[in-house]
């Protein structure tokens, strides 16, 4: 479904437009079509020509790659405000690096690249708002991979839940609650989830967390990593 984007943004909803004022915003926004994806439908396809720039208005989504041999490997997790995949704001013309899934039913606002582009001249903070939130994404590769490289098992899985409560989670009786399963966390850890399965029965006991179906409520983040057996 497309249509106009006549939604509005709250103020401070999308880093992609701080510091514009709203009536800057407004023609921003009016320049994008409105999408909607039912959950785990596909947004952005890896390897397809980068022709418009997305923004995840309402939902969630997150990145996943396909390898040569067709494996999945899923990677960020996105909420609302987040951009997804900016190649279409290139000069050259480029391809997506990742696919982008809806995790649940969700809303999407989408430029076309030469709309995007031509915004951009007219707006460069837009640029610079771009250029901040892939250097958090950085950041967050950095992290994941060095957790790759040098943590055990069960401090990556640690370190997953732990950025899942800070990013997607939200606050509940009792803790706060993500909505993931252990296969996921197990692809995000780089586990095999009896390891994920048996250290959250192991951290469930302990009361640092309550393992439900598709979710888990952690109820103390900080005890995740002070455990003895996360060395």
């Amino acid at each position: 479904m497309r249509t106009s984007a006549v939604i509005h943004f709250r103020k401070g909803a999308s880093r992609f437009l701080d510091g514009f004022a709203p009536a800057e915003v407004k023609t921003i926004m009016s320049a994008a079509r409105q999408r909607q994806y039912l959950a785990t439908s596909t947004i952005v396809n890896q390897g397809h020509p980068a022709e418009h720039f997305f923004l995840l208005f309402r939902g969630r989504a997150r990145y996943f790659h396909l390898t040569r041999d067709g494996r999945r490997v899923n990677l960020k997790r996105l909420t609302s405000g987040d951009i997804l995949s900016p190649a279409a704001l290139l000069a050259r013309p480029s391809e997506y690096l990742l696919n982008v899934e809806a995790v649940n039913n969700s809303v999407v606002l989408v430029w076309d690249r030469i709309v995007i582009r031509e915004l951009v001249t007219r707006y460069p903070r837009l640029i610079d708002n771009t250029l901040m939130i892939t250097h958090d994404y950085l950041a967050f590769y950095r992290d994941a991979h060095t957790s790759l490289s040098c943590d055990s098992g069960p401090q990556r899985l640690a370190h997953v839940l732990a950025g899942l409560a800070s990013t997607v989670g939200h606050r509940v009786a009792g803790g706060i609650e993500i909505d993931v399963y252990n296969e996921e966390l197990a692809n995000e850890a780089n586990v095999n989830s009896f390891t994920v399965s048996r250290l959250l029965s192991d951290w469930h006991r302990k009361g640092i967390l309550t393992k439900l179906r598709g979710k888990v409520l952690i109820r103390s983040p900080q005890r995740l990593f002070q455990e003895e057996d996360l060395t």
